[in-house]
C-alpha cells in the first residue's frame, strides 16, 4: 500500500504525514502540495520542509488557473481582507455556513488532482490519499468540504474512477483540533516547521481563525506552540 498525503505545511496535514509514515513506512509515503493562488508561499515552503524532515518525495501541483476567478480572502487577487476573528465568532455573527476563507471546492479539486497523480506514479498499486480534515473545520458548515459526508462521497467517487486502486483516508475527520495536536505530540511531529497562519508575515498573526484554533489546541494540551507569534 502506498500513501499520498495532502500537505499544506500546517499542523493537521503534518500530523497526517506522521501517521502515514508510522502506519506504512516512509518508503511508501509521498506528499503533495498545491499552488492555488494563495496570498503567500509560507505553507508551500513548510510543506517542503516537512517532506525533507521525513525524507519523502514531494510533488507540487497547480490549481491557480481554476481558482483565479474566486474572490476568497485567501487568494492574492481578492478584494477582501482576511478576517481576524475565530471561526466560532464568525458563525455566531453570521450564522452557520461557509466562512470568508472557504476556497471554492478546494478540497475536492485537491483530492481529484491527487487521485490523478496517484494513478500516474503508482499505476498498478493500491494507494490511499490522506487528508487532514478534522471535525472543528466542518463545525457549523464553516468548511463543507471537510465534513465526514464529503470525504465519504469523495472516497466513493475516487475509488470508482480509479478501478478500486485509489481510496481516501481521513484519519482525523472525527477529531477536534486539540485531539489532532495531542496525536501530533505522541508522534513527535516537528510542529516548529509548520505554518497555519493565513497571513504571510515573518511571525504568525495570532488573530486569524486558524491561528486562534491552533493556539487554543496547544493550550488545551498544556504545551506552548513552538512557532513565533506577533501577539
Amino acid at each position: 500500500m502506498k500513501a499520498l498525503v495532502l500537505s499544506s505545511g500546517g499542523a493537521d496535514s503534518t500530523v497526517c504525514v506522521a501517521l502515514a509514515v508510522e502506519k506504512l513506512g516512509r518508503e511508501n509515503v509521498a506528499t503533495v502540495s498545491f499552488e492555488y493562488g494563495q496570498k503567500h508561499d509560507r505553507e508551500l515552503i513548510c510543506a517542503q520542509k516537512i517532506a525533507d524532515f521525513y525524507s519523502l518525495k514531494h510533488f507540487v501541483l497547480s490549481l491557480e488557473n481554476i481558482l483565479k476567478f474566486s474572490d476568497c480572502s485567501l487568494l492574492k487577487n481578492s478584494t477582501q481582507a482576511i478576517e481576524h476573528k475565530s471561526y466560532a465568532d464568525q458563525i455566531a455573527e453570521k450564522g452557520e455556513g461557509k466562512v470568508s476563507t472557504y476556497v471554492p471546492f478546494r478540497n475536492g479539486l485537491m483530492l481529484s488532482s491527487a487521485a490523478a497523480l496517484a494513478q500516474s506514479i503508482y499505476p498498478e498499486e493500491d494507494c490511499e490519499i490522506w487528508i487532514g480534515a478534522h471535525a472543528d473545520d466542518a463545525a457549523g458548515q464553516a468548511y463543507a468540504d471537510c465534513s465526514s459526508e464529503f470525504t465519504q462521497a469523495m472516497n466513493q467517487a475516487i475509488s470508482i474512477g480509479t478501478y478500486g486502486l485509489v481510496k481516501l483516508a481521513a484519519p482525523l475527520v472525527k477529531f477536534n483540533k486539540a485531539r489532532v495536536i495531542k496525536e501530533g505530540l505522541r508522534l513527535k511531529v516537528p510542529f516548529e516547521l509548520t505554518w497555519s497562519c493565513y497571513e504571510g508575515h515573518e511571525k504568525a498573526c495570532g488573530k486569524c481563525g486558524t491561528c486562534i484554533d491552533r493556539l487554543n489546541a496547544f493550550e488545551e494540551n498544556g504545551v506552548k506552540d513552538p512557532i513565533p507569534y506577533e501577539e
